[in-house]
């Protein structure tokens, strides 16, 4: 009970902070440029108990992403952010590197041993980058040791069947990262934004001319636009959960992986992997099956029906 209400606080916290003090955000629109308003860094998270951070290298780049807490042995986070170099050609035939995972923190500094959980191994989803360097963009990482939860560590559950992320309250979610913010330094404290999912058909025309820097954005997509203050989500803060609420249940889930994370100023829309779409092979690392598995449960399923004829 108390993680439900944890989570809910949190989405009616964002959501109220995102309209408060009007006067105090229409005067920092006009003074702020377009360039600078763009940027994810406008919000002073609370605790998120399901945000992880993913360590890959040191880079000018700042050389971390996000990842999302959905069990207490497993992170979900963006395929491309283990490896350094992200394009297809410098990937392909290359091994993802094991990462370090913090847990718990919501500054930068935070993240040393003390909020260090050890990994296992990094799961790519198996058809990464297959056409393109945004395809099934989708990486598990195993913990060593089960998770001990509290109320700074707790998974965000998956999407049950039949959640559709068109069936949310108000159509938005709630996405946390410690990306770029207004001067291109990432984010010392992590930050939220409320976006508004957008039109697929409106993000795939906007994407489809340029095909060989942003997604294609298919089925297994969905978008996310910029605030009405033109904040919007930039690099770093890919891996991270879009966290929304069903409209008939109330039920809080994780509906996407932010992939597509360099809207910043100079594009549109955010683009995620849709987990609804990605359930069965998550499940099936989760479940630790093997090739064989599948042949292993239908010959015993087999075999039990006959002996009762």
């Amino acid at each position: 009970m108390w993680f439900s209400l944890t989570v809910l606080v949190l989405a009616i916290w964002a959501c109220q902070a995102d309209v408060a003090h009007p006067e105090e955000r229409m005067k920092a629109s006009r003074s702020a440029s377009l360039r600078s308003r763009r940027m994810i860094g406008g919000n002073l998270a609370p605790h998120v108990p399901w945000q992880a951070m993913v360590f890959f290298a040191n880079s000018i780049l700042g050389g971390y992403a996000g990842g999302a807490l959905i069990s207490d042995r497993w992170v979900l986070t963006a395929g491309r952010n283990l490896f350094v170099k992200k394009s297809r050609q410098d990937i392909q035939g290359k091994d993802p590197v094991i990462p370090k995972v913090y847990l718990g923190i919501s500054r930068r500094e935070e993240a040393n041993a003390s909020k260090e959980v050890a990994v296992g191994k990094v799961i790519l989803h198996p058809g990464f980058q297959n056409q393109s360097e945004w395809d099934n963009d989708l990486a598990l990482i195993q913990l060593k040791a089960p998770v001990v939860m509290s109320n700074k560590v707790t998974p965000i559950p998956l999407p049950e069947r039949g959640q559709d992320v068109a069936d949310t309250v108000g159509g938005s979610g709630v996405i946390s990262g410690w990306g770029w913010g207004i001067y291109f330094t990432p984010a010392k404290s992590l930050k939220y934004l409320v976006l508004p999912l957008a039109n697929h058909s409106d993000c795939k025309a906007e994407y489809e001319h340029l095909r060989s820097l942003t997604p294609t954005v298919d089925d297994n997509m969905f978008c996310t636009g910029p605030t009405k203050f033109e904040e919007n989500v930039c690099f770093g803060d890919a891996g991270g959960a879009l966290a929304v609420k069903d409209a008939e249940t109330g039920d809080i889930y994780a509906a996407g992986i932010l992939s597509y994370d360099k809207s910043c100023n100079g594009y549109k829309y955010g683009v995620y992997m849709k987990l609804s779409s990605y359930l069965p092979w998550i499940h099936s690392v989760i479940r630790g099956d093997t090739e064989k598995s599948s042949a292993l449960r239908s010959d015993a399923m087999s075999k039990m029906y006959s002996w009762q004829q």
